[in-house]
């Protein structure tokens, strides 16, 4: 599950993809099964994707134990070789690290 604190934080890396409407399923597919190889790589911690009701956009959201758990899996020769081709299902990729600054929620 995600953990969204602002202490002891993993490391979040946000992705927006964008698709046309046509491909948003594809891509969403595509994403899915990464998810899953992702969750069995060293320090996974979570992702969550979500798709714009547009069909335009998809977010993944991913938190990892850290930087260098995530960059080796990303560089992983399996990573690489299945999902190599997924900028031919897509417009644009703009993944980014951030760091948690807030949280607030209802207090239920």
């Amino acid at each position: 599950m995600a953990q969204i604190h602002t202490e002891r934080q993993p490391v979040t890396q946000i992705t927006i993809v964008e698709s046309e409407p046509e491909k948003q399923a594809e891509a969403l597919s595509m994403m899915t099964e990464r998810a899953r190889f992702m969750a069995r790589q060293p320090g996974f911690v979570s992702i969550s994707l979500h798709r714009s009701l547009d069909g335009r956009r998809i977010v993944n959201y991913v938190q990892w134990e850290n930087r260098n758990l995530l960059r080796s899996a990303h560089q992983s020769p399996e990573f690489r070789k299945q999902w190599g081709h997924f900028d031919e299902i897509t417009s644009e990729i703009d993944p980014h690290l951030y760091e948690v600054a807030e949280v607030m929620d209802s207090g239920r």
